[in-house]
């Protein structure tokens, strides 16, 4: 084996977290260098010309959650970062010929939803406003390597007393934060813990209201609307502001790519070295010591640091020996929830979808936001209940986004991209295998938009159908879940990836994750990458 460079730090894995992470790193004075198995940076929130003149974000497509504080810091909009707004943000078309258009104007949102419930147009307000509050008051905790509260036997980790008061002081502000919520405190414990649906319904009486709001509970999640635990990923979906306010989501001007290209100039003006179509083998260890990877070519590169942004079933069990890791943490990593219900299918049309509730010339304002195909909340529901049996749903749940609404740059003249993000599509089948009815399951869920826009079957010039097994096998996410793993309650804050390692330490020295599999978790948020280059450099 051969060593053909010595680095500070290696990053495995070029998708936006391995990026963050770098760019800390070098900014910090470190040599780094970036390892890319595909031939394109970004993970999932690539950009890929998949037709001529089509650039299609693939997998990740809605910008929010990623933290102004990074833009700022790598100075991501100098290097070409630039997010559109979608205004209106959401549109749900009804089977009765009527339809519910919401976003970041009240006054749209207060017409829209009294058509339904004097009500609820009333208590809208009101709950969006718990939400933000519930949020702000969070989303520091999601700024900062969680801490280890648990009391660890000391086989499996000893923790030095500089460790303990850092956590002790997390602790105490998660403390302060949940003192600042005062009344709100009881439904915040719930958001964090509980189901969407009786939240919902607590709220609203109008069905479709609910299950436009309901649709942020399950979507990556292979859970149901009434599981404890979705709650939570309902509130993760109204935290970050990069979309121009909080809760609302925006499109990357080139398709989600264009957040990888300003980090790789960010890293390139930094000096760290992105290797692409490099694909790690696995990682080099000595006395319990990180010392860098083995390549596939058979080539080694060397570094104290290693820090990897892949999962952690391919960092722990594919990437290191056994005998390399305590046996604890081995089992502890082999319990680890994959569970995943989502598929992809990129669509190229030659017009946009043209709705019969609300039909337009070409693009209108209902087009620039998601448009949800979940018309009630049993429809949510009975979609579940097919994947529960391993079955994918006979009528399944759609998210739609049409970036070309407000993106000339993304397709040839007057052709549009549709991306449709699609529940439950159950990654273990009960019957067949997905390389078998991806294509049939395509078919259904351009069937079942033709309900609602006829025109869409005639207009659809190209497509591309992602299974769970195809995210698996093109992005390497274990079990095809977009978030490197389930974000139960068990596997969240001090419990990711394994309880007694959230702080992005590993029992191996020297190696580090830098990606989804760590706290905060998924989503295109960027904290995961830039928490541990801090906790790295903090050791190095």
């Amino acid at each position: 084996m051969r060593v053909s460079q010595r680095y500070d730090a290696l990053v495995i894995g070029g998708g936006h977290n391995g990026l963050v992470c770098a760019a800390y790193l070098a900014r910090a004075g470190k040599k780094v260098c970036v390892l890319e198995r595909r031939h394109v940076l970004g993970g999932a929130a690539t950009t890929e010309e998949l037709w001529p003149g089509y650039k299609v974000s693939t997998a990740a497509y809605v910008i929010s959650l990623f933290l102004p504080r990074i833009i700022q810091e790598l100075r991501l909009k100098h290097y070409g970062l630039k997010i559109l707004p979608r205004n209106p943000s959401a549109f749900t078309p009804l089977p009765d010929g009527r339809s519910l258009l919401m976003g970041p104007d009240q006054a749209l949102n207060r017409r829209e939803i009294s058509k339904f419930s004097t009500a609820d147009a009333l208590a809208y307000p009101k709950y969006e406003a718990l939400l933000e509050r519930i949020a702000a008051a969070l989303e520091p905790v999601l700024e900062s390597a969680a801490p280890d509260p648990l009391p660890l036997p000391e086989s499996w980790r000893k923790i030095g007393l500089p460790k303990r008061m850092r956590d002790g002081k997390k602790i105490w502000s998660m403390y302060q934060a949940f003192q600042q919520l005062g009344d709100d405190m009881p439904e915040a414990i719930e958001l964090l813990t509980g189901a969407a649906r009786p939240i919902l319904d607590r709220w609203f009486e109008t069905d479709v209201l609910k299950a436009a709001l309901a649709t942020d509970a399950i979507i990556g999640a292979f859970t149901s609307i009434s599981s404890p635990g979705s709650a939570y990923v309902l509130l993760h979906h109204v935290m970050g502001e990069a979309g121009g306010a909080r809760g609302i989501w925006g499109y990357v001007q080139g398709g989600m790519g264009g957040l990888s290209d300003a980090l790789e100039r960010a890293c390139g003006e930094m000096g760290v070295t992105i290797l692409r179509e490099t694909e790690v083998k696995r990682i080099a260890t000595s006395n319990g010591r990180a010392q860098g990877v083995e390549l596939v070519d058979g080539s080694a590169l060397e570094a104290d640091i290693v820090a990897s942004s892949i999962d952690a079933h391919w960092t722990f069990e594919r990437m290191l020996a056994p005998d390399d890791l305590p046996q604890s943490f081995r089992q502890a990593v082999a319990r680890i929830d994959y569970s995943s219900a989502s598929a992809k299918v990129n669509v190229a049309l030659s017009e946009p979808p043209q709705f019969t509730c609300l039909p337009s010339e070409g693009i209108g304002s209902h087009h620039h936001g998601t448009i949800h195909i979940s018309p009630t909340l049993e429809y949510l529901e009975r979609a579940y209940d097919d994947a529960k049996y391993g079955r994918p749903s006979e009528e399944p749940i759609l998210e739609i986004t049409l970036p070309t609404s407000v993106d000339d740059t993304i397709a040839p003249p007057g052709k549009h991209i549709m991306s449709m993000f699609v529940q439950y599509a159950p990654y273990k089948l009960r019957e067949g295998n997905w390389d078998d009815i991806k294509e049939s399951f395509g078919d259904r869920c351009i069937e079942k938009l033709a309900e609602f826009a006829p025109n869409v079957p005639a207009a659809v010039e190209h497509r591309q159908v992602l299974s769970p097994l195809d995210l698996e096998r093109t992005y390497r996410l274990t079990g095809g879940n977009i978030m490197q793993g389930a974000m139960p309650a068990h596997q969240l804050f001090f419990m990711r990836p394994v309880p007694g390692w959230a702080d992005h330490r590993t029992p191996v020295a020297g190696l580090y994750l830098c990606g989804a599999a760590s706290h905060p978790g998924g989503g295109v948020m960027g904290a995961c990458g830039k928490n541990a280059a801090e906790e790295i450099l903090r050791d190095a």
